[in-house]
């Protein structure tokens, strides 16, 4: 069984759900990354998504385009990142780590050595995001080979058809997207998200997360009583920005520890 599989199948065991939290590799400087990566479990993560900074960017808000910028001023690049997650592994051997970023970079690295170095890192899943399914299907298959789960987005525009075509790539758990436009931004129409979300996990058959504006806990919460997962990043990276010198872990631990106390009290039974 895989770590995700094995966290979805604990949670749903306790009447809880998941709280995936993202940061940006190598924000705000490398040697923040291991600790932050700790903070987040320390705040009740269940799994952690690690950004993989790229120059051009087509889903990231403003949050998360100043923290990739920021990360690639120090050089942090792909092969960066995958230290990042062996050095996490020798402390964590059972947080899933899912790795979230754009094809070039995978494309450069090689797509079979990428998801062979990215196995013996620990890595978990990828998701990247503008590798449509039915434009990727060796580099899902290069992923399975390696027990990393392919992971794919859908949104709000998404059709049945790419449901099935997400169903057939994909594993681990999907990201829906709930909002139209860029991380960080709009509001969230939660009745929206309840209508869409028993259709998508029928028609997939895997766990679905939500994200892309929620920031707090009471949206957190309201978003934990209809999906299998919460993703939060855009407001945790604004945290770790706001954070004076030394305080960005426990702040942002803190942050996602009242998150995680909100969905808990919400959703648990």
């Amino acid at each position: 069984m895989s770590r995700i599989q094995a966290v979805f199948e604990r949670l749903k065991a306790q009447g809880r759900k998941a709280l995936i939290p993202y940061i940006m590799a190598g924000d705000p400087e490398p040697g923040a990354t291991l600790p932050l990566m700790r903070a987040l479990v320390a705040g009740g993560g269940d799994i952690i998504e690690l950004g993989v900074p790229f120059s051009d960017p087509m889903a990231d808000g403003p949050a998360i385009q100043r923290a990739g910028e920021r990360a690639l001023a120090y050089g942090t690049g792909l092969r960066t990142v995958l230290a990042m997650v062996g050095e996490f592994r020798k402390q964590d051997a059972t947080t899933p780590i899912v790795l979230m970023g754009y094809a070039n970079p995978i494309e450069a690295y090689g797509i079979v050595d990428f998801a062979v170095d990215a196995s013996a890192a620990g890595v978990d899943g990828v998701l990247v995001v503008d590798y449509p399914p039915e434009e990727c299907v060796e580099f899902a298959e290069a992923l399975k080979r390696q027990g990393i789960d392919p992971i794919f987005l859908l949104a709000p525009t998404s059709t049945e058809r790419r449901f099935g075509e997400v169903a057939l790539a994909g594993s681990g758990y999907i990201y829906y997207v709930s909002l139209k436009g860029v991380t960080g931004s709009g509001n969230l129409d939660l009745n929206e998200v309840a209508r869409r979300i028993p259709t998508i996990r029928e028609k997939v058959g895997m766990p679905v997360g939500v994200g892309f504006g929620i920031r707090d806990g009471a949206s957190a919460a309201r978003i934990a009583a209809v999906a299998d997962a919460v993703v939060i990043g855009s407001r945790i990276i604004e945290e770790i920005e706001q954070s004076p010198s030394g305080e960005a872990s426990q702040r942002v631990t803190e942050l996602l520890g009242g998150i995680r106390k909100a969905m808990d009290e919400g959703v648990k039974v």
